[in-house]
């Protein structure tokens, strides 16, 4: 062990920090990566808060694709899995353009009667939180954006899709809202302007709360890891997240999964960070990457998110990252098809029937009950296409006037694809880093 000024200087600053952050909210192991000197180091053995562990298969599904006619090929990749109750629908908003933040009447309508169809289905939205969403967007523009968004310049759209979603009978949707905002790809990124970036945060919620009807759940969730920025920096309030979620791939090459659990901000530092709270969490993303056809990694993410209080997973099921309907990953589709086959999932609980509350220290807002038309504060047009993630297909999510994204797979009649033709990203989901 080593003592001197240099150690004494360390536990001033640390004590200093601490003393700066508001009553109620200590520092936990995740936070204090930060102030470390050791910050890059393996997590050591020092016990954290107690980890909820739950009694069920956590509820689970994929995102297949976005529109609403991909919402069948839910129903056959439940057929491959033998029957399996895949109660899980992920889809997102494109982020074009605001009209995007609107939702689609169509799409939103479609995925939302799949929802209700069965009282133990869950619908998870993508929403950005600033357009367009995967346009190179400099820093300085982020900052003046969030900024923008902070000041309440953008309730009207958040408000819309509220109300959109309200009467299409998506009312209990859970949202992951601006996700991924510790990483570099989205223009609603974080590290630009976190103080307005949380308080953004705070306004959608606030707005999209303040709707007769709604039970919306808020996941936030950022990319595991460090990424741009230590996401602890981002996290908006207890009051207005419901959800903290992360998205875990499969990289850096090389890597294991012990790796995933320890590292700073990583899995473990998720899961202690959320206990803390009384929060579930969740994996809207997860998937193959780096590491090619890994079955470990298959395996060890499925009994981590079984092991733990986890709301929902869903899987990125395009290449190079799925199972099914990628041919590139043989073993690690026999290994995800051998632990989730005949999967029961989780049983129907009855819905709440009180809405959440408007966060408290942010007013709600006085909107009016049709909000004006406005223009887009972004010059790219509504038809701009999204930038193509690496290893998936380019232009992904195309405008809604368009039709149908290209590359979805031939499906025989027992259901189980033909080909092994990737199916599209969605605009917004994150290129792979």
């Amino acid at each position: 062990m080593r003592y001197g000024r240099l150690t004494l200087a360390a536990a001033a600053l640390l004590l200093l920090t601490t003393a700066s952050v508001p009553a109620g909210t200590p520092l936990s192991q995740t936070e204090r990566h930060s102030l470390s000197s050791d910050a890059v180091q393996p997590r050591g053995a020092a016990p954290g808060p107690v980890v909820q562990r739950p009694q069920h298969e956590p509820p689970f599904g994929a995102f297949v694709g976005s529109w609403d006619n991909y919402i069948p090929q839910l129903g056959r990749y439940a057929q491959w899995l033998n029957n399996a109750n895949m109660q899980v629908g992920h889809t997102y908003l494109a982020g074009n353009s605001w009209a995007d933040i609107e939702g689609d009447p169509v799409v939103l309508g479609m995925w939302s009667q799949w929802r209700l169809a069965d009282p133990s289905r869950m619908l998870v939205l993508g929403v950005p939180m600033l357009v367009p969403n995967e346009a190179g967007v400099p820093d300085a523009e982020v900052a003046r954006l969030l900024a923008q968004g902070a000041q309440g310049d953008f309730d009207r759209y958040f408000l819309k899709l509220a109300r959109r979603l309200v009467a299409l009978g998506g009312a209990d949707t859970v949202l992951t809202l601006g996700w991924e905002m510790n990483g570099v790809t989205y223009t609603h990124r974080c590290k630009p302007d976190p103080a307005a970036w949380k308080t953004y945060w705070r306004r959608i919620v606030s707005v999209m709360r303040s709707v007769p009807g709604q039970r919306f759940r808020f996941d936030f969730t950022p990319n595991r890891g460090v990424d741009a920025i230590p996401w602890t920096r981002c996290y908006p309030g207890d009051d207005v997240v419901d959800i903290i979620g992360m998205d875990s791939y499969d990289q850096p090459a090389g890597a294991t999964f012990d790796d995933y659990v320890r590292e700073p901000y990583g899995l473990q530092d998720q899961v202690e960070f959320a206990a803390k709270r009384g929060k579930p969490v969740s994996y809207p993303e997860w998937g193959l990457f780096r590491n090619g056809d890994n079955p470990e990694f298959v395996q060890r993410m499925v009994e981590w998110m079984r092991t733990h209080d986890t709301s929902y997973q869903t899987v990125t099921d395009y290449c190079p990252h799925g199972f099914w309907q990628c041919d590139r990953n043989p073993r690690s589709s026999a290994r995800f098809k051998q632990l989730m086959a005949g999967s029961k999932g989780t049983p129907a609980t009855p819905a709440p029937t009180t809405p959440a509350p408007a966060p408290s220290a942010v007013p709600s807002p006085s909107l009016p009950a049709t909000p004006p038309a406005a223009p887009s504060p972004s010059a790219p047009s509504s038809s701009a296409q999204a930038t193509a993630a690496p290893g998936a297909s380019a232009s992904p999510k195309p405008a809604a006037t368009t039709g149908a994204p290209s590359g979805s797979p031939a499906v025989a009649p027992s259901g189980t694809p033909t080909t092994a033709s990737p199916a599209p990203a969605p605009g917004g989901v994150p290129a792979r880093r």
